[in-house]
């Protein structure tokens, strides 16, 4: 076998039996395709391989740019019981909210523009003024995540000072994010008080020195302290920053606007709750329990907010036309008192435990197989951890849940289930409800195989 008779890359795209190829994916992928196949084929060949026909190399060569065009990102049924999946983009939007990002998506729009005056306008005015008006702060400031959040407020308000934390809030969350590096990259140098378990106000005020610009309390996350700990309360660093001159930066995290207590879970901090505690300064996430998209979302004092908004760092972590469209809907959810109804998220967490079994009962007996039993579905996304909600789960019927599992998800709507006690489950909460017929016809076809 040679290499030599491998045929050129000019031969090839002049083939009559290229013309799929070209009509499929262009000229200038097609020959970006036969060359990397023919380097393919030059690698087998130095293995052993015997020399491939020219119309092999061409059905390979399609196969290779069908192969790189193929979406990595696409829908997937959540059927996990994890309300909100990281890995799946965590909440799902509203109808409004999806209506509301394809609305200003679809041609221009007001992003920087003022109708009134027919002049310039600015990004802020979207959805700052929703955000203060649910909260109750003076002021509001939307960026792109709320690690950005966190960066700018350090960056503008620490840079080349100290920032005091607990170490009981020395997090690291998904992704390998750790709130000591956000510390380090925003030029801020971290101060480190009390114990791993144990932290007192005193800790923070024998800490504070004439290079002190802040104090930090940040959402524990994805754990939970438990046992023998203490840490002051929010009231009592508030008081300890005003004292001496310093801000308190709050950390949320999930940015819960309602109570989960009320749907049998613990309490998770709201956002009103922190702003009623005196805190200066929250931060929290768009794309967590506030159900909407990725945001990272600043409430407080208006002088404090302004200064952030003027800073250099601000523009660079500014949200787009899309997050603006699908975060002010989201808002609007809030204010009208309809999040329940309207939130998948609050939905989700809302839904009655005889409506789960309902649904789950459906779906066994249009499959005529499998069994309900009781379970549990988690909030997910680093809020309430180890608190959870009870539902139904249909278990199915199989020798090898893994293989199943797989299945389900190579079908062309992937189906994301759990494995519990050796058994694929899934679970109605976290299914939303136009997708049941989607959900069945991927369970009939992977059953089958």
């Amino acid at each position: 076998m040679s290499l030599r008779d491998l045929p050129s890359v000019d031969r090839l795209i002049g083939h009559e039996s290229a013309a799929d190829l070209i009509g499929d994916f262009g000229r200038s992928l097609s020959l970006q395709a036969l060359r990397a196949q023919l380097e393919r084929e030059r690698e087998a060949i130095r293995a052993g391989s015997a020399n491939p026909t020219t119309e092999q190399i061409l059905v390979r060569a399609h196969q290779l740019a069908s192969g790189w065009l193929l979406a990595s990102l696409h829908p997937v049924i959540n059927a996990t019981g994890v309300i909100i999946h990281t890995n799946l983009g965590r909440a799902p939007l509203s109808r409004a909210a999806r209506e509301a990002m394809l609305s200003v998506a679809s041609g221009y729009s007001t992003l920087e523009y003022d109708l009134a005056s027919g002049k310039r306008g600015k990004r802020d005015q979207h959805a700052d003024s929703l955000l203060a008006r649910i909260t109750g702060a003076e002021s509001a400031l939307v960026v792109n995540n709320n690690a950005g959040a966190i960066l700018l407020a350090l960056t503008a308000f620490a840079r080349r000072k100290e920032v005091l934390i607990s170490r009981t809030q020395l997090i690291e969350i998904g992704g390998g994010f750790r709130i000591p590096e956000v510390l380090k990259q925003s030029g801020a140098k971290l101060v480190e008080v009390g114990t791993t378990n144990r932290t007192h106000l005193a800790d923070f005020e024998n800490a504070i020195s004439d290079k002190t610009a802040a104090i930090m309390r940040a959402h524990h996350s994805n754990f939970k302290l438990v046992g023998f700990t203490t840490e002051p309360a929010l009231p009592e660093l508030v008081e300890l920053s005003k004292a001496h001159n310093l801000i308190t930066l709050d950390d949320l995290g999930s940015g819960a606007l309602l109570d989960t207590a009320a749907f049998g879970l613990g309490h998770e901090p709201t956002v009103q709750e922190s702003l009623q505690a005196g805190a200066p300064l929250v931060a929290f996430s768009g794309d967590k329990l506030l159900g909407g998209p990725q945001a990272g979302l600043l409430v407080g004092e208006k002088s404090l907010i302004e200064r952030l908004r003027k800073h250099p760092l601000a523009r660079a972590l500014r949200p787009d036309k899309l997050c603006l469209a699908a975060l002010s809907a989201t808002l609007q959810h809030y204010l009208r008192d309809e999040a329940l109804e309207e939130v998948p998220v609050w939905q989700m967490i809302a839904s009655p435990l005889d409506q789960l079994e309902r649904r789950a009962a459906s779906w066994r007996e249009e499959l005529k197989q499998g069994k309900l039993i009781h379970g549990q579905s988690t909030v997910g996304g680093g809020s309430l951890p180890e608190e959870s909600l009870p539902t139904w789960l249909l278990a199915l019927d199989s020798e090898q849940p893994d293989r199943l599992a797989a299945r389900l998800r190579h079908l062309e709507l992937p189906i994301i289930a759990r494995i519990e006690s050796g058994q694929l489950v899934l679970d109605p909460r976290t299914v939303l409800p136009d997708q049941d017929q989607a959900l069945l016809h991927g369970l009939k076809t992977a059953v089958k195989v």
